[in-house]
């Protein structure tokens, strides 16, 4: 019995892969416009913030990405991001991925990405190469330990972010010989400053008609962020912004992998 419904559980959620794009159910919200497959040898470091290159993103589209989760306030963002039927990219700092994976198991289940943000978050450039290697790669195995053994249509990426944007080359040329991409971004909310949710809203709201569109950098443990998300969505809804979701090329999410529904003829 255990055994079918396992295997019944891995068919289900082949089945939500074939249908992760569709429009969300719920009409009138803003849902995930589309989904973008990253090559990190076609994209090895992207963010304007940091590199030359960005992601292939049209006008007024915008990619959601959260740092330093998970948290008890992934929560409140995993709700905000349901009611909109939007999915975003978590960069997971591993430490808290060890004591926290039924939190990391629940992001994954609800079609999000994770990516990795090294094991406890620090200066990367400040602690010396073999020191800052040990950082990455602990981070990455307590990522990707935290969803052992359970099915997911999304599991870790190879997506990485620095702390602090922090690298040197030789971190660089090292995350690139794993093959990860690195993210940088394009535009933030400035939330690791304490504000009011309506301070950053205002704040962010400025800064996306500004750039009007490219990676957004947020952090969900923090509660100014949580508090603030359902009206920046919202705000996207009613001004035709549009989210892209971005998965590993060659993933199970990928659109490229899915194999067609053969229709029985007459």
């Amino acid at each position: 019995m255990l055994t079918l419904l396992g295997a019944a559980f891995v068919a289900l959620l082949s089945l939500s892969a074939t249908a992760y794009a569709a429009d969300c159910p719920r009409p009138g919200t803003l849902g995930t416009s589309r989904i973008l497959a990253v090559d990190p040898a076609q994209y090895p470091r992207v963010g304007t913030k940091s590199f030359p290159q960005t992601l292939p993103l049209n006008d007024k589209e915008i990619v959601l990405t959260f740092d330093d989760g998970p948290a008890a306030t992934t929560s409140a963002v995993l709700k905000a991001l349901r009611d909109e039927c939007v999915h975003a990219t978590f960069f997971m700092v591993g430490k808290g991925a060890q004591e926290m994976p039924a939190m990391v198991k629940r992001v994954a289940a609800e079609g999000h990405t994770i990516g990795h943000h090294t094991w406890s978050h620090r200066y990367l450039a400040r602690i010396g190469f073999a020191a800052a290697k040990e950082e990455i790669d602990r981070g990455i195995e307590a990522d990707n330990a935290a969803l052992a053994g359970v099915p997911s249509r999304t599991r870790t990426a190879p997506f990485f972010r620095f702390p602090y944007f922090e690298s040197t080359p030789e971190l660089l040329n090292y995350i690139q010989s794993k093959h990860y991409a690195v993210f940088g971004a394009d535009f933030w909310a400035s939330d690791w400053q304490p504000m009011t949710p309506e301070v950053q809203l205002k704040l962010l709201i400025g800064r996306l008609e500004a750039i009007r569109k490219g990676i957004l950098l947020l952090h969900d443990p923090r509660g100014q962020t949580a508090a603030m998300l359902p009206a920046f969505l919202r705000y996207l809804r009613e001004h035709g912004y549009r989210v892209v979701h971005i998965v590993p090329a060659g993933s199970a999410a990928d659109p490229a992998q899915r194999t067609p529904i053969k229709q029985s003829g007459n």
